[in-house]
Formats: C-alpha cells, structure tokens, sequence
C-alpha cells in the first residue's frame, strides 16, 4: 500500500464544481501534505460523512489540522497510523456564460393584450459559495460533479423566477425590451433565498432577449402601419391619384376604367370642389360691390369716384357739402332740398 504524500488538484476544466481525488490504494500518513489553490475548497470524508474543510492554503496533515477525522477515527494518542479518506476538492470560482431559455412560454396577464405567452433567452453566472451545504444539498459523494449536472435543475428555479419577477413588475409587455436591466435585478433578488439554502450563489443574470409570440407580433406590425398610414391618409391619395394618372397617360384606354373603378370619381369630386371655391371668391367680390347714384354703374366698395361719370360715390349736399344718408329729400345739416 504506498502512501499519499502531496494531495492537490490542478483543474484543467471550464465546467467541473466538484473532483473526487483518485486513491488508487493510496493512504494518508502523518505529515502528508495538502495543497488547496485560490477559488478552491478541500473536504476530507470518512465512511461517507463529510468531517475536516480546508480553504486555499498549504496544510501538512496531523492531529492539528484534522480535528474531527481525529475523533471520528478515535486516535488517542494523534495521528500515527495511515488511514484511508475520500478527499473532494470543490471549485467555488465563477462559472459565467452559462445559458438559459424558456422551453415553454410564459403565460402573463398584460393590461392591454390580456393573457399574453412570451419566451425569453439570456445567461447567468453562479459559483459556490458554501462547499459543506453544496455537497451535502446536491453533490454528495459522485466522484465528480460538472456545471452540466446542476443547469437544468438551476434553469427550472430561473423560469419560476422570471414569471414571479415579471407578474410583480406589472410592466407591459410592449415596454419590457426597456426595462431588462430591472428585470433582471427583480431575478436575481428573488432567487438569492434559494441559491444560497444550496450553497451557491447567483451572481449574475442577464436578458438577452425577450419576444412575443409570431401572431401577436405580425399584429403589432400591421397595427404600427395602419397607424402610421391613418397619420398621412392625404399623401398616400395624392400619391395614388399621381400614379393612376401616370398609368392613365401611358395608356388612354385606361383612363374610363380608372373613373369606373372609383378612382376617376374622386378625382371629379375634387376638382368639382376646387371650381366651386373658384366660382366663390369671383361672386364673393359682386356681393360685395356698390353702384354709382348718378349713373348706376358697379363699383368697389372703397373707390370714392365713379370710374364712369367721375361722380362722387358718396352723396354729399351740394350747398354744404355734408355726406347724406341713403334715404331722405333734404339734407339734415342745411336743409337743402335734394329732389
């Protein structure tokens, strides 16, 4: 049987949390010696029940340094005799870019669309943050333990989390692409409980992206160019009457078929209308006009002689000269008989 003398893990992997060391028929000795690097964590087992943790450091194996594998093997008297142990060494850095999607929609209830499914898709990153609790919770005593055993279990926590987060927020679902920084916080708040009752914890997670169901948003997009069409109604008529007359001087023969169709009667319609305006400002002008009381002929409101006679327009009093009204036989400054 050969004795263990340095006890390490050297992790050439992206993905592994926990690595059972390989005995190989090795054991232990008094004064072996263990070594625990940066963003990893050492747990010595005995018969399956996990007793000494070491965090990252260099530890020469004793009666010091294992206090309750001392006492479960009852060494009265310190560690002399080799003993046999499983040895975990447990990463606790960050695994980031770790991926995650709704497999099925999400049923919300949205204030303006009602009960809406939406999908999202984005990452998250997680690490150890208790090695006892994580293995005692979830790893146990597989000889190994990859990011890949644990991600459907954490991406069923993460769904849970998205519907609780999203359902509180009371955010429509037009407006959730400008608040993903906020949902995701709202994640990441109301999954931390969670996490940390198995020793890990969430230290990221990130909305990618975030959609609406194909017929809702074929709708949304009709509903976007109706409006934008109801906004320039009149550019788009003139436009279309622009292109059948185009169409109608290529091709005289389409011109009856283009006032059948519907097109030629508004165009009548609107010139129709244009020749009554016109026909109004000339009468308008005619209503308005005056005619001359010496010899009747029509003239403009503000001309002061007739362009005809050369009389006055105004009636004054030919002794005193004083404006006369339109009605009356004697002036009513001198008294001057008028007719």
């Amino acid at each position: 049987m050969a004795l263990l003398k340095v006890i390490e893990w050297t992790d050439n992997t992206s993905d592994t949390i926990v690595y059972k060391v390989d005995m190989k028929g090795n054991e232990i000795k008094r004064g072996s010696a263990l070594t625990v690097r940066d963003s990893q964590v050492a747990i010595f087992c005995d018969k399956g029940k996990m007793a000494d943790v070491f965090l990252p450091g260099y530890y020469k194996l004793d009666t010091d340094s294992l206090p309750i594998i001392t006492k479960l093997l009852s060494w009265k008297y310190g560690f002399q005799t080799p003993y046999k142990s499983d040895v975990y060494f447990v990463n606790t850095k960050q695994f980031t870019g770790q991926k995650w999607g709704t497999a099925n929609p999400i049923m919300i209830r949205d204030a303006d669309y009602g009960a809406v499914r939406v999908r999202g898709f984005g990452t998250y990153a997680f690490r150890v943050k208790d090695a006892f609790v994580f293995m005692q919770e979830l790893s146990g005593t597989n000889s190994s333990f990859t990011t890949r055993d644990i991600t459907e279990y954490i991406r069923s926590m993460l769904v849970m989390g998205i519907s609780d987060a999203i359902g509180e927020s009371g955010v429509p679902v037009l407006d959730m692409a400008a608040n993903l920084m906020e949902l995701s916080g709202a994640v990441k708040k109301s999954l931390s409980a969670r996490f940390e009752s198995m020793g890990l914890d969430l230290t990221a997670f990130n909305f990618e992206s975030f959609s609406l169901p194909p017929e809702l948003e074929k709708a949304l997009d009709e509903s976007t160019r109706l409006g934008m069409m109801r906004k320039n109604i009149d550019i788009y008529t003139q436009l279309a009457q622009a292109d059948a007359l185009k169409e109608a001087a290529k091709n005289p023969g389409m011109a009856g078929g283009t006032m059948g169709a519907g097109l030629g009667m508004g165009m009548g319609m609107q010139m129709g209308q244009m020749f009554a305006n016109m026909n109004q400002q000339k009468q308008a002008p005619a209503e308005n006009q005056k005619h001359c009381t010496n010899c009747g002929a029509a003239i403009s409101p503000t001309a002061k002689f007739c362009p005809e006679c050369g009389k006055p327009t105004e009636a004054v009093c030919p002794k005193c000269g004083t404006k006369l009204p339109p009605k009356g036989k004697f002036c009513p400054n001198c008294g001057e008989k008028l007719r």
